[in-house]
């Protein structure tokens, strides 16, 4: 067997049982599927905040090192989601999907049995490259999988799993680290990893009718939903390059107000660099054949204000969480309490993402729950920055504020969808990605620096007053989106 027959053996994608394929509600069969990774996803973020006093205690290493635990996969992430959604377009979102569950369990299993800090890194980096792919795809198959009457319910119900999965992550550490051992933290992805391989083998339908291999054109474009592209070009290596350089900078700036030790003339530079960078990324994708951004796409109606409204939606979500803490004990409330004080915000917006839209009016479009839930969590973190701090004065803000992200979060990355061409989905879900990954960098870095530069109470208060303005912003910023032309109603195999 020759490598070429080897390539398109092993990136074949299997269709599903008939019997699965031929029932009419199996699309909900793929969504729960693509919500196993999101919960995945969003469980591991909880768990490994809450993970890092013991990771140095038992390395015997300051915080500045431990933080690279959490940093490593940060990076990695938000570099490889765009240029993921592109390869995944090409060779198939079902098997880069259930590639991600395998690369994803298998650096969780290492990093449990990592034996120095620098192996758990190198472990969580790997486990990044997993997660990119899971992440850079469950947008497009919930997006591509569903009728399109369907797709805001979708997306909710998928924002409803992450919601659940943060809600769960911290709660679920605790106990691990108090009652087993900081490595269970990672062995429990190995089973919800193994499991979702099996259960995307079989409720996943295909996203290409045969196997994409390298050098081969493929002008059959789809085999099952949303559609492939077409050959021609080479892979952009150089805008993947600019695009981690420029991200790799960014973040490790920010990363300075959350503890990282650097001067302020080398955050600074890299600041100066990641503006250098991007410019360069700019420059680059504008002339080659098959860009990692597309800016076509970028520049389709409704999608750069959509990413924009992902990135704040997603700040308004993780900000809360980060300040909350710090807050509550500045005000005396003990650790367990404020634990459960602050799990009101993800499981409001996990509720409000499955079934908040009951509370509307029939016919409102994704439009109005954008500008209205962009309001309500406003409003919510206005008021969590007037009022005392307590348990009893904070859990009301933080359920309102929970309530208005559930609304607009699953409403604006069904507008992003249905403005991205079909056969770009994956691009266009890895670009939501990585929007959502960015705002949680700044959600995690802003309240620390805040605190930093003005103490607990009034830096927090500050923080979260700038948060009420920059959800009005997000208000001013929604943007109506038109259907794609050319957007497959769901049904392969």
């Amino acid at each position: 067997m020759n490598a070429t027959a080897l390539a398109a053996r092993l990136l074949a994608e299997r269709p599903r049982p008939r019997g699965i394929a031929g029932w009419r509600h199996a699309h909900w069969l793929a969504v729960g599927t693509v919500c196993l990774g999101a919960f995945l996803g969003q469980l591991t973020a909880g768990i490994t905040a809450l993970v890092l006093p013991a990771l140095g205690g038992h390395f015997r290493a300051d915080f500045a090192a431990v933080e690279w635990v959490a940093l490593a996969y940060l990076l990695v992430l938000v570099a490889l989601l765009a240029p993921v959604g592109r390869l995944s377009d090409l060779v198939g979102r079902k098997t880069m999907y259930l590639g991600g569950f395998a690369v994803f369990a298998l650096a969780s299993l290492g990093a449990g049995f990592a034996g120095g800090l620098w192996i758990l890194v190198a472990c969580r980096a790997v486990q990044a490259v997993g997660g990119a792919m899971m992440q850079a795809n469950s947008v497009a198959l919930v997006a591509r999988g569903v009728p399109g009457h369907a797709m805001r319910r979708a997306l909710g119900i998928q924002a409803a799993a992450q919601g659940l999965g943060l809600a769960l992550g911290p709660s679920l550490g605790g106990l691990l680290v108090e009652h087993a051992s900081w490595r269970w933290v990672f062995w429990i992805n190995v089973p919800i990893g193994l499991f979702g391989i099996l259960a995307g083998w079989f409720l996943l339908p295909r996203t290409r009718a045969r196997a994409w291999v390298p050098g081969v054109a493929d002008g059959d474009g789809d085999g099952g939903v949303g559609g492939g592209v077409t050959g021609g070009g080479r892979f952009d290596l150089s805008g993947l390059l600019l695009l981690t350089g420029a991200t790799t900078a960014l973040l490790l700036a920010l990363s300075t107000a959350s503890g990282l030790t650097l001067p302020g003339w080398a955050a600074a530079a890299l600041l100066l660099a990641s503006a250098l960078l991007t410019l360069g990324l700019v420059r680059q994708e504008r002339r080659a054949a098959r860009p990692i951004l597309a800016p076509g796409l970028v520049n389709t109606p409704g999608v750069r204000p959509g990413l924009a409204v992902a990135l704040i939606g997603y700040l308004l979500l993780f900000c809360p969480l980060v300040l909350g803490p710090v807050l509550l004990a500045g005000a005396g409330v003990p650790v367990v309490r404020a634990g459960l004080v602050i799990t009101l915000l993800p499981a409001a917006f996990a509720l409000a993402a499955t079934v908040g839209g009951a509370l509307l009016p029939r016919g409102w479009s994704d439009v109005d729950r954008c500008r209205l839930g962009a309001a309500v969590a406003g409003a919510g973190l206005l008021l969590l920055a007037l009022l005392p701090v307590g348990a009893a004065t904070a859990a009301g803000p933080l359920l309102v504020a929970g309530y208005g992200l559930g609304l607009l979060l699953p409403a604006n990355n069904a507008l992003v969808m249905r403005a991205v061409p079909p056969q770009c989905s994956a691009v266009g879900g890895g670009m939501v990605n990585m929007a959502r990954s960015l705002g949680t960098a700044l959600g995690t870095a802003l309240p620390v620096l805040g605190v930093h530069l003005a103490g607990a109470a009034s830096g927090g208060r500050t923080v979260l007053l700038a948060l009420a303005a920059v959800a009005v912003l997000a208000v001013a910023l929604v943007r109506p989106a038109g259907r794609t032309p050319g957007r497959p109603e769901p049904g392969g195999a």
